[in-house]
């Protein structure tokens, strides 16, 4: 049965916290709204209002038009703030869109009417936008036969450029038709067979061979910054951050969320903000290349590279931060080291579970080596910590609470405390309690390196005294602080089995398993036992970020449709897919790893396999497709 595809399925792929993601390929249906919108702001050719709004259902004219098509152009950096003469009887020197309209002139963009006049506030029709743009293309009037429009308009729909656009060849464009008709442009090929994108921007290749446009990288070479948010932050970034949209830390936030030493980032072209609390406190251990020019510097048995010119300074020999202090790395988007704060001040109180405790090396500022324990701590913001300790009880495993003050650091144990109790369906609540604004969550399982959780990953799901290690209370008597044991699941890997050996004879008892993860085969066994398991998805459960404790089959639903994020089966129930869900198609008797996109547009019938009941924070982990 060929699978009935609702609106949003790309929804599934797209991370928008950069918002990152992958726009559709050139020949595909039109993207989102905000997809194409967020590209256009990217490259600052069509943006919001004062507060944020594009005011998609408004008219375009001649001159909003122009400045867009110049905004678009390679000639986009060489506009003046005025001109030397009019380049219109009807545009004077005065017009705000005087330079542009005579930088399309002098690129042979447009013309003016009969008389002479050019028209500035009069609406444009589509085939007026349409010839615009395919002179950016590097068409010419010549190259079309017969009475103008027809061959424009011909090789408009040959080139998809008509993708999202409703308006009729000679209807008065609306802003949304000129914002798809735009980014239609970026991902099509010119008269000489380049993606458009790539020749405004010829270093970052951000079309690929297959038409896809590369939106993380557009985002990243738009994104300014970054600055340490302190007092007065928000005047270096050059716009009025009120009506801006804010992000912190990959999720959708407002700008009172923002905190005393987030790193943030920032365009304003799309008036957006990207602010990041990752930082992680230890030891000073050692600087490379050398302590006077470093450019990467090992805290907490971790290398880093150093993102800004300031942090290198902090951490050099010119700077307030030797090796052998204590310190805390503020740590921007990518991971690089962004500034630098001192431990006391960035993290006066850590909770988190014990990764390891091992004797380490370090030396002292003037080069001597010196041996101490050392505890690597996972706390619960989701930072790795690295402390000395003097206990020799602590252990791999352990809860902790670790406080920052001027007499040093001190790091307890904790007792689990239990709960048990259902997560709102908003992620705000958890039983009677209200879970703080700012909570910190992770969920751990064995040795595994643990991950941080948001609420709106629990939202709905039942948490028990099984799955809730340890909860805090701030002053207003919410949960402040949460350690949880597998409540979700994400821990794991997921694949399918592709192989399966069960041998019970007599004295023999062992079993083989082969299965995928990712593309990757690997194998499973046991010398004493037989998990009674058949060539399907599976969940690879893991005791450790390297070591595997068993595999189990998943549960199996049939697809009727996929609407964004969610499966409906045929019994219109609604399933939640993993937001790294693993797609794999059967063809040719061989599991092979493919894209959801792929297996959606062909006759194929569409299986999806989840771990546990999404109440108990379950998700779709595999989808077959045969």
């Amino acid at each position: 049965m060929k699978q009935r595809l609702l609106s949003g399925l790309l929804c599934a792929v797209l991370v928008l916290g950069l918002l990152p993601g992958l726009a559709p390929a050139a020949q595909a249906a039109a993207p989102a709204e905000e997809d194409a919108a967020q590209v256009l702001a990217a490259l600052d050719i069509m943006v919001g209002d004062a507060s944020g709004s594009l005011n998609l259902d408004a008219s375009v004219t001649r001159a909003e038009f122009t400045k867009m098509a110049v905004a678009a152009s390679t000639s986009r950096d060489a506009v003046g703030d005025t001109v030397a003469v009019k380049p219109y009887p009807d545009v004077p020197q005065t017009h705000w869109a005087a330079p542009y309209i005579k930088a399309a002139v002098d690129l042979g963009l447009v013309q003016g009417d009969l008389h002479g006049n050019f028209n500035p506030g009069r609406t444009i029709t589509l085939a007026e936008g349409v010839t615009i743009v395919l002179r950016l293309l590097g068409y010419e009037d010549a190259d079309f036969t017969g009475v103008w429009p027809s061959g424009q308009m011909a090789q408009y729909r040959a080139l998809d450029l008509d993708e999202g656009v409703t308006a009729g060849q000679d209807s008065a464009m609306k802003r949304r038709d000129a914002l798809y008709l735009f980014y239609n442009l970026m991902i099509t090929k010119n008269k000489e067979g380049t993606y458009y994108l790539n020749v405004l921007e010829p270093t970052l290749n951000l079309v690929n061979t297959a038409g896809e446009l590369d939106r993380v990288a557009l985002i990243n070479s738009a994104m300014e910054g970054p600055v340490v948010a302190s007092s007065g932050w928000q005047s270096q970034v050059g716009f009025d951050t009120a009506s801006a949209t804010v992000y912190r830390n990959g999720g959708e936030s407002t700008l009172s969320a923002v905190q005393n030493q987030d790193v943030v980032y920032w365009s304003e072209s799309m008036h957006t903000i990207w602010a990041y609390s990752n930082k992680v406190t230890g030891i000073y251990e050692s600087a490379a290349p050398s302590a006077s020019n470093p450019t990467s510097v090992t805290v907490a048995g971790k290398s880093y590279d150093i993102e800004t010119t300031e942090a290198a300074y902090q951490l050099s020999d010119l700077g307030g931060y030797q090796v052998g202090d204590s310190v805390t790395l503020l740590l921007g988007r990518n991971g690089g080291v962004a500034a630098v704060g001192e431990a006391s001040l960035a993290q006066d109180l850590v909770y988190g579970v014990v990764l390891s405790v091992e004797n380490t090396t370090y030396e002292d500022s003037d080069g001597n080596s010196y041996n101490t324990r050392t505890a690597t701590i996972f706390g619960t913001d989701g930072n790795t910590y690295r402390y000395p300790v003097e206990s020799r009880s602590l252990e791999a495993g352990a809860l902790v609470r670790v406080t920052n003050s001027e007499d040093g650091v001190e790091i307890r144990g904790l007792s689990s405390t239990k709960l048990t109790g259902r997560v709102s369906s908003d992620g705000k609540t958890l039983g009677r309690y209200t879970l703080a604004s700012d909570v910190q969550i992770i969920d751990t399982y064995e040795t595994c390196t643990p991950i941080q959780v948001y609420p709106s990953r629990l939202a709905g799901a039942n948490l028990t005294g099984s799955t809730i290690r340890f909860y805090a209370l701030n002053a207003q008597g919410e949960i402040s602080h949460m350690i949880l044991e597998d409540a979700t699941g994400d821990l794991h890997q997921y694949g399918i089995i592709t192989g399966v050996s069960e041998v019970s004879a007599g004295l023999v008892t062992n079993s083989a398993y082969t299965y995928d993860v990712g593309g990757v085969k690997q194998v499973f066994t046991s010398d004493t036992t037989i998990y009674n398991l058949k060539s399907d998805p599976c969940q690879v459960k893991m005791e450790s970020d390297t070591t595997v404790e068993r595999l189990y089959n998943l549960t199996e639903v049939e697809v009727d449709s996929i609407n964004g994020n969610t499966i409906v089966d045929a019994q219109n129930h609604s399933y939640t897919l993993s937001d790294s869900v693993a797609v794999y198609v059967y063809e040719n008797n061989e599991y092979q790893l493919t894209s959801l996109e792929r297996v959606s547009g062909g006759d194929y019938r569409l299986t999806a396999w989840y771990d546990k009941p999404e109440n108990e924070g379950g998700r779709i982990r595999v989808i077959l497709a045969r």
